[in-house]
């Protein structure tokens, strides 16, 4: 099969720091490569693939200092279109623009959502371009999506099995991992470390638009000898942090469509700590790969008591469940049953079904509150 995979330009693929979607894409490419398929990058330069890359931009758009990525993303698109002809399967990860550039190629294309999709603003595209096939990455992710979604398929992320090593030892510090902002509540994570007694280590970027609430809400809080702030990390240094780790904490305050660092810690043998939003119930198998929890006093005693969690066990669930052959195999069904011209309403991949919660009620969106972050079209999702 000829597989084009469209990345966002935000990061290279994979990223040199942090970047979700990007490291997604990238395990995608690779293990479809190695199940014999041809696979060809649109994504920025710099980008590391045995695929074939098609560069659409210099550098990764972040690291050049672009903020407004509509430009370069279009130009990117224009590439796609003119090269559509050569392939059986494209397969979108920027959430917005390709259901309106794409539409009449909607018989081969495909479009996974990574960001969240309660925001009211995108509604009218989907409504506008049902015909679209659209790929969830969780089932909390779709509920706030209109019933008529055009959806193919849920399917989980994954990563490779040696990507974060299983590590059966651990350590004993409680870990933060990703980015600081008001909807991760790196408050929280703080505030559980302070109450159970145990040294917390943040390893997370600060956005443009998170500068003030990290100055004001944050920094404050890390003058204390439990809290050490170590900032952004690569990829080495990430996985070696989550594998000295007595536990993840995930103290998510607003609807997350999936968590990436929640597998990456369960790779590596580390238990998750987790508020109940989002996808959390889906990931987390509460009393095996970690705890489930809603209130801060039941965060206080997981942090306690996860040292007493079998490591083995953690890796064993995710490699069940979350690995990137796992992944790319449930999209080659995806592929399949879109060229077959299959219905894609309710399809669903050959995953485990998720633990039922009530629908949570969803937090303001962070991006109208700070009116500054970029649409999710057009960043990284997480």
């Amino acid at each position: 099969m000829r597989i084009a995979l469209v990345a966002p330009l935000t990061e290279a693929v994979p990223p040199k720091l942090y970047g979700g979607t990007e490291r997604v894409v990238s395990w995608l490419a690779e293990e479809l490569l190695r199940m014999g398929h041809r696979v060809s990058l649109f994504a920025s330069q710099g980008s590391r693939t045995a695929a074939e890359l098609i560069a659409c931009a210099p550098r990764s758009l972040r690291l050049a200092g672009i903020r407004d990525h509509l430009g370069s993303t279009l130009a990117m698109l224009r590439e796609v279109r003119r090269r559509a002809s050569q392939f059986d399967i494209l397969h979108f990860h920027i959430d917005l623009l390709p259901q309106a550039l794409f539409h009449d190629l909607a018989r081969k294309c495909l479009v996974t959502l990574h960001g969240r999709l309660d925001l009211p603003d995108f509604l009218p595209l989907y409504e506008a371009y049902p015909e679209t096939p659209l790929v969830s990455i969780s089932d909390a992710q779709r509920r706030p999506m209109p019933p008529h979604v055009n959806w193919l398929a849920t399917i989980p992320h994954g990563l490779g099995p040696g990507l974060c090593p299983f590590n059966p030892h651990g350590g004993s510090y409680l870990a933060f991992l990703g980015r600081i902002a008001p909807e991760k509540r790196p408050d929280r994570a703080i505030e559980i470390a302070k109450r159970a007694g145990l040294r917390l280590k943040i390893a997370a970027k600060v956005d443009p638009v998170d500068e003030v609430y990290f100055r004001s809400e944050i920094a404050p809080l890390l003058d204390h000898p439990l809290i050490e702030f170590i900032g952004e990390i690569n990829e080495a240094q990430k996985c070696e942090f989550l594998g000295k780790a007595r536990a993840l904490l995930f103290p998510i305050d607003w609807p997350e469509p999936f968590g990436l660092v929640m597998i990456e810690a369960m790779s590596a043998g580390t238990p998750v700590i987790a508020w109940k939003n989002g996808s959390v119930p889906e990931v987390v198998k509460d009393g095996i790969s970690g705890s489930i929890i809603e209130s801060m006093d039941a965060a206080v005693a997981a942090a306690r008591q996860a040292g007493g969690l079998d490591r083995r066990k953690v890796r064993a669930e995710f490699e069940r469940r979350f690995t990137a052959k796992r992944m790319a195999r449930d999209y080659l069904a995806a592929y399949e049953r879109l060229l077959a011209g299959g219905s894609a309403a309710r399809a669903r991949a050959d995953t485990p079904p998720p633990v039922a919660v009530a629908p949570e009620i969803l937090a303001e969106p962070q991006d109208q509150i700070a009116g500054q972050i970029p649409p999710p079209a057009l960043q990284q999702a997480g």
